[in-house]
């Protein structure tokens, strides 16, 4: 068995070299893909836009992609994946004289286990999520599936959800952050999250005791099985180590891209999301419904929220750092659904008031 999985990754660690070899050129957007399909960019972007075109599909894309990094947060501690940038120096499958050569790039050093690929698993379910809403409304029940118009837009959007996890995975293997067999399984296990959630329709509904449970059951039950199998003498930060004894610039390992981080930025958007949804202030700018309201949402939570992002939670203790980020990642659909809704509502009063 481990000579199976030792020559699984050096098949992997000789895909990224090819890569990086080859497709030198291409860096910049191997890059990018990276940054484009991380979940920050789901709940700065996607959210506020697709929460105030059309409410649903904003709030499934919360729910995939919160419950989606946390199973992987979860199979990442049972499957203890390693990852190429640091696998190549302490394997013995190579020996000195055939050892590949594998660069590192700022994203490269990722903390957590490798397996499944976090970036891979989040782009294939939110994307997921977003093509198949666009299906289930253009091509609803008054029109002809069958129509041509409607098999060229199957074709255009599947082709370009199947482009991007493609390009995904390439980039994912590309900086030697993942093995290939890692974003492939990211990719499916997605899938399965977003399919999943495609067919159930209490999340549109739930409430805030609900939101509340929810939250309070997945932290500590990853808390939990944290604690657990550390008393077992299971050390599931086990990575952490690697990732700074390997990574070639230290400013590259980011506290952000730790397990726990991760955990307490998703349980504050979830939370938050809740809190948003039940908020007096959402009941209240939900009577407004217009296009120059929309438009006004969408480019106030845009702007507002990118400069929200821009404010980085200290780093200098880990607790405090936790609790900052779940407080900021909390606030983000919070002010999305209800705060911002709300303003933008209060302005357009009283613009019309003026113009009377």
């Amino acid at each position: 068995m481990t000579t199976l999985v030792d020559a699984m990754h050096g098949y992997g660690v000789h895909t990224t070299e090819y890569l990086q070899t080859n497709y030198k050129d291409a860096q910049g957007l191997f890059l990018w893909v990276s940054f484009a399909v991380d979940l920050r960019n789901t709940f700065f972007v996607f959210f506020p836009l697709w929460f105030h075109l059309r409410e649903s599909v904003g709030i499934k894309l919360i729910w995939v992609a919160v419950i989606g990094d946390w199973l992987n947060l979860v199979f990442k501690w049972i499957l203890f994946g390693e990852r190429p940038y640091w696998w190549v120096h302490e394997t013995s499958y190579f020996s000195a004289d055939t050892k590949p050569h594998i660069e590192q790039y700022p994203m490269t050093c990722e903390t957590g286990p490798g397996s499944p690929s976090g970036h891979a698993m989040g782009a294939a379910g939110v994307y997921y999520a977003m093509v198949t809403s666009i299906l289930a409304f253009m091509l609803n029940k008054k029109r002809k599936r069958s129509s041509t118009k409607g098999m060229y837009l199957r074709g255009a959007l599947w082709t370009f959800f199947w482009a991007v996890q493609v390009c995904v995975c390439l980039s994912r293997v590309f900086i030697a952050a993942h093995f290939p067999h890692q974003v492939v399984a990211g990719v499916f296990t997605g899938i399965a999250v977003a399919e999943a959630f495609n067919r159930v329709q209490w999340i549109y509904s739930a409430s805030l005791k609900k939101y509340f449970g929810i939250t309070l059951f997945l932290t500590s039950f990853a808390v939990g099985f944290y604690l657990l199998l550390r008393a077992l003498g299971v050390d599931l930060l086990w990575t952490l180590e690697k990732a700074q004894h390997w990574c070639v610039n230290p400013a590259w390992v980011h506290m952000d891209s730790t397990p726990f981080a991760g955990l307490m930025r998703n349980m504050g958007t979830f939370f938050g999301l809740g809190l948003g949804l039940h908020s007096p202030l959402y009941t209240e700018a939900k009577k407004n419904s217009g296009t120059t309201y929309r438009a006004g949402c969408i480019i106030a939570s845009l702007l507002l929220l990118h400069l929200f992002d821009s404010i980085k939670p200290p780093t200098h203790t880990a607790a405090l750092y936790y609790l900052l980020s779940f407080c900021k990642s909390a606030t983000v659909p919070l002010a999305t659904v209800s705060i911002i809704p709300y303003c933008v509502s209060g302005l357009m009063s009283m613009q019309s008031k003026k113009q009377l």
